[in-house]
């Protein structure tokens, strides 16, 4: 049936997980039917068990299924679609989809073919966000070979980062903190460029050691409406993958959060971007400058703590954007209200390494309440395949300041009951724990640098160690010892 989502009727949501359930709610709350692509793996899934009906795309490989653009169309078009939701991962970020679907027919969730070609490549959106007056820092274009990024690096100064061009999420990102290092680093970081992104380039950008990195929620129209929603936190990492995500960024001064929000304005309007999408920031608190980073071309894992300060659903706004509706509201009507904060709660053995941990759920009871949210695709019964990310489950708390809402996940991971699998809960535990990260004293390797040798990943008997200390720490989170933070 149609409702609010405009001319849209149903709609195949083009991915699996906890991003598949929550895009079928979000069509169901849009008065739109949901059909969910599965492969084999994902026969008996959550998300094809809430939506309307579902397609089979192929064999548990992603290579087979999930990654292949004609069997997403196909199915679509088998369904009786007429739009492609492809939530986030996967082929989000690929044109191709994009221009499948329109020589189809098909309505693409998402931003045009041209935006993500030219927002995804690193080095291009580098010289669009130049072009804005958006700082960029030191850094290069694409880079011919080792010497060219020794050249540079001569000229910026080590260390340095050699970064995947076409890509993202630390894949082909590379550390050089000297000169000897950089021929057989530069090679690797190709090689996992190529590997992960059919694509070995490489650009060159100035190491920073104290930083932050701060990204920038836009929404966007077909009728000339661009707003932000505030901007998140995102230092908590480990080899550049977030595990913690803040909204708002509390290290920020007004100042820098107001040019921060506006750089990224000016970034969405030199690509004219039209649905969800997130320009991340760099911020070298030595300095007291930020830089540019990169544009995510789709909605974003950790959305959940933008909609949790702004009251704004942002999946739906992406189906009503890609069905031609305005957005219902203006930059004036957006307002950050509380703090939020989004533990990712991944199947890995923290540790071994953070090595992925596929197994059964053999009981599985979310916590909830007021301030509480989990977006998941777990259920008693149901297996983790090794096929794909490890995420299990997104635990958000909010309160109305950032102390309180440390202190309600703390009490809320210690709700959560989730047997038959390893999770990362207790490193969470130890990080909410941690009196740096009650201060806001954090960078981007933090975790790796001063929390995870202090707990020690190489044996698992540190790491129970390790959650028995947050544990003991609860108890004084909770009565405040954070809350005034």
């Amino acid at each position: 049936m149609a409702g609010s989502g405009g001319g849209l009727r149903r709609v195949l949501v083009a991915n699996r997980g906890e991003i598949a359930v929550r895009i079928v709610r979000a069509c169901r709350d849009e008065g739109l039917e949901a059909v969910v692509a599965v492969s084999e793996a994902d026969r008996g899934s959550l998300a094809a068990r809430l939506a309307d009906a579902v397609v089979h795309i192929g064999p548990p490989s992603p290579a087979q299924s999930y990654l292949r653009v004609e069997q997403i169309v196909a199915g679509a078009l088998l369904a009786g679609c007429d739009a492609v939701h492809p939530g986030y991962g996967f082929l989000s970020e690929r044109a191709e989809l994009a221009d499948a679907c329109a020589a189809h027919g098909l309505v693409f969730v998402g931003p045009s073919a041209d935006t993500i070609r030219r927002g995804g490549d690193k080095v291009e959106a580098r010289r669009l966000a130049h072009a804005a007056g958006v700082p960029t820092g030191a850094g290069s274009e694409a880079v011919a070979g080792a010497d060219v990024a020794r050249a540079v690096a001569e000229r910026i100064g080590y260390p340095i980062l050699l970064k995947a061009a076409a890509g993202g999420g630390g894949r082909g990102m590379v550390l050089v903190e000297r000169p000897s290092e950089l021929a057989e680093r530069f090679g690797a970081a190709a090689r996992e460029a190529d590997a992960a992104f059919g694509d070995g380039r490489l650009y060159v950008e100035r190491y920073v050691a104290n930083a932050r990195h701060v990204e920038v929620q836009l929404l966007g129209d077909h009728h000339g409406n661009l707003v932000h929603l505030g901007d998140r936190d995102c230092s908590i990492q480990r080899r550049y993958q977030k595990l913690i995500e803040e909204a708002p960024a509390a290290v920020l001064p007004a100042d820098v959060r107001a040019r921060i929000a506006e750089a990224a304005l000016a970034v969405g309007r030199q690509l004219d971007y039209r649905s969800a999408g997130t320009v991340e920031f760099l911020v070298d608190l030595d300095r007291g400058e930020f830089a540019f980073l990169e544009v995510n071309t789709r909605v974003q894992v950790e959305h959940p703590v933008t909609e949790m300060v702004t009251g704004i659903d942002i999946v739906r706004q992406q189906l009503r954007i890609a069905a031609g509706l305005p957005l219902p509201f203006t930059q004036a009507d957006v307002h950050i209200d509380g703090h939020a904060i989004e533990c990712r709660i991944n199947a890995e053995l923290v540790a071994d390494g953070f090595r992925p941990a596929p197994g059964t759920i053999t009981a599985w009871n979310p916590p909830a309440g007021e301030g509480v949210r989990v977006d998941s695709h777990a259920f008693t019964g149901c297996t983790i395949p090794a096929y794909y990310d490890s995420l299990v489950a997104k635990v958000v708390a909010a309160g109305p300041d950032r102390g309180q809402a440390i202190s309600r996940m703390v009490e809320v991971l210690g709700r959560l009951e989730i047997d038959g699998i390893a999770t990362t809960r207790d490193l969470h535990l130890a990080v909410l724990a941690h009196p740096d990260f009650a201060t806001d004293v954090v960078n981007t390797r933090w975790l790796e640098q001063t929390l995870l040798p202090a707990l020690g990943t190489t044996a698992a008997a540190n790491n129970a160690a390790a959650a028995n200390a947050a544990a003991n720490t609860t108890t004084n989170i909770t009565t405040g010892a954070v809350a005034n933070g």
